[in-house]
């Protein structure tokens, strides 16, 4: 099996690990909150992975490493989880998963800026496809109104790109499950006295639903599927790897509606085609170092 299969397995794993985490995030903020869910998840992974950093006895990354693991926990750890669970408390989870499609683009345009990868026209070709179909899509079924959510929701995007790209940089260097523990435990400090002040037990709300979600954003959002998706960008290339996101919306608005009910549209399958035909274009195109 080639590397670039292999990357596109592990990227797709990955993927199919995010694709879940709004919807459980939607049902774990009735119970814990906006603030206690976005941060409580970091700090149960943070946990398992300071454990699993102390089990295999992983070196300490250096100064200038975890100078830009900070850059990857300002991203990943707070970012993308605190926007995310406050626009998760306006919007449906589909509606979430549409604006979710822009990240393949933010995360080709920062390996571009850190980990100077220069895709070809025919790349940005694709990739702005893809994104444009899901950003319109998104506008037509919301009948052109923009929620304070939406803002919420691009400065999570704009958040998960930058981690993800920095992530892939430092993971040649300590391995892809490293970086994530590692940024984890450097957010341990911070994470753990804002979710003790935070969280918040809503009585009315402890159902068994709210607290699987907070699971899976805990274990498989935050550490198991980081894991995947790092190895994958590591493996196959920041920008092209990346595309795979342009399926997380998908995945997110099946879940979503066998979870909550949320209804799907014949649209939709017409813009998941042309979404796949953006993937595999992207897929085909060429990606230089510069």
């Amino acid at each position: 099996m080639s590397n670039e299969v292999k990357a596109y397995l592990w990227g797709f794993l990955g993927i199919i690990g995010f694709g879940l985490t709004l919807p459980a995030t939607k049902a774990a903020i009735p119970l814990f909150g906006i603030v206690a869910v976005g941060i409580g998840r970091a700090v149960v992974s943070g946990i398992l992975g300071l454990s699993l950093l102390w089990i295999t006895k992983s070196k300490i990354p250096t100064f200038k490493q975890i100078q830009r693991l900070s850059i990857v926990a300002l991203g990943v750890v707070f970012g993308f989880p605190l926007f995310s669970a406050y626009a998760m408390n306006y919007v449906p989870a589909s509606h979430g998963a549409i604006v979710t499609g822009l990240l393949p683009l933010f995360t080709a345009l920062f390996a571009v800026i850190l980990a100077n990868e220069k895709p070809t026209a025919r790349f940005w070709a694709s990739a702005v496809v893809g994104s444009a179909t899901i950003v319109i899509y998104s506008i037509y079924v919301s009948g052109g109104i923009l929620h304070v959510a939406d803002i919420a929701l691009l400065f999570a995007v704009i958040s998960a790109a930058l981690g993800y790209a920095e992530g892939a940089r430092l993971a040649k260097e300590l391995g892809s499950w490293r970086v994530v523990c590692y940024a984890l435990v450097l957010s341990l400090p911070i994470s753990i006295p804002i979710f003790c002040v935070s969280v918040q037990i809503n009585p009315q709300h402890n159902v068994i639903s709210a607290w699987i979600g907070f699971a899976y954003v805990s274990v498989i959002s935050m550490l198991l599927a980081f894991f995947a998706w790092y190895r994958g960008l590591e493996l196959g290339g920041i920008a092209k790897v990346g595309q795979l996101q342009l399926l997380q919306p998908f995945i997110t608005i099946f879940a979503s509606a066998v979870l909550f009910s949320e209804k799907l549209s014949p649209d939709m399958f017409l813009v998941l085609a042309i979404v796949l035909a953006s993937v595999y274009l992207g897929k085909r195109s060429r990606v230089l170092k510069i």
